[in-house]
């Protein structure tokens, strides 16, 4: 495929795929059309490792560390133990991340309780909340 066939079966914009590509998250081939410019071609494999990304950035990774961990996986520096390090630490990070939303909805929740009682003394206040 090239690019913009690719980037419509990856739902993604075209920028976005050259952004991933010149970070390393996927690599394509080079073609042989283009001449002495040869364009790059994707392939399935290319559309997994697209979805991969989208899923680790939904789990909150940032692309620095989905390309580190790419590189590894890569590199075959993977191993069970290495596995369930990364694992263990990005659900402790969305625990806290899901404490901290938590605490925001609390708040928020309170406060438009508070207003549509009226705004009767003592008002929510967000120090009282772990946001």
């Amino acid at each position: 495929m090239l690019i913009s066939e690719f980037a419509r079966a990856a739902g993604l914009p075209q920028d976005t795929v050259r952004f991933y590509v010149k970070k390393g998250l996927i690599t394509p081939r080079r073609g042989q059309l283009g001449g002495s410019s040869a364009y790059q071609t994707f392939t399935e494999d290319d559309l997994v490792a697209v979805r991969m990304v989208r899923l680790q950035q939904s789990l909150g990774y940032s692309l620095g560390e989905i390309a580190a961990l790419n590189e590894e996986y890569r590199r075959g520096a993977r191993s069970r133990a290495r596995t369930v390090e990364v694992l263990r630490t990005q659900i402790e990070r969305l625990e806290d991340k899901k404490g901290q939303l938590e605490g925001a909805l609390a708040f928020l929740r309170d406060k438009l309780e508070w207003i549509e009682a009226g705004k009767p003394a003592g008002a929510p206040r967000i120090g009282d909340y772990r946001c």
